[in-house]
């Protein structure tokens, strides 16, 4: 069963992605901020195949959590979703250009998640 990490700093947002996620075959992680999830990821390196998290949050924001990932060169497959408010496209080409492999702007539905992580190549819609 593939493993999601949910980065954000509002519990009912982790708490819809999760459910989400749950619904499409993953088991669910979750972290409140960025040096959270890193120590997730540290704990679960190499079972953790897919992070979305969010741009804005305390202590360690999502885009500050990309870079540090990209650095490791043994995270180098990880799949990582930026899934935020943030909806200039400035931002989005910040975030790609440091190794976002994907960007869902919220309010999003199931049916966004599902497409992006089809495109993804890391589900498909006959898991569902």
């Amino acid at each position: 069963m593939p493993k999601a990490l949910v980065v954000d700093d509002s519990k009912a947002v982790r708490m819809i992605l999760a459910r989400t996620l749950k619904e499409l075959g993953f088991e669910v992680r979750e972290a409140a901020d960025g040096r959270e999830a890193l120590d997730v990821i540290a704990a679960e390196r190499d079972s953790v195949n897919l992070v979305l998290a969010d741009w804005n949050m305390p202590e360690m924001n999502g885009l500050e959590l990309l870079t540090r990932l990209r650095e490791k060169p043994e995270l180098a497959s990880l799949t990582i979703v930026m899934v935020t408010t943030e909806t200039e496209v400035g931002q989005m080409t910040a975030a790609l250009e440091a190794g976002a492999n994907e960007y869902i702007m919220k309010p999003f539905t199931k049916d966004i998640l599902l497409e992006k992580l089809e495109l993804l190549g890391i589900h498909s819609a006959a898991h569902t």
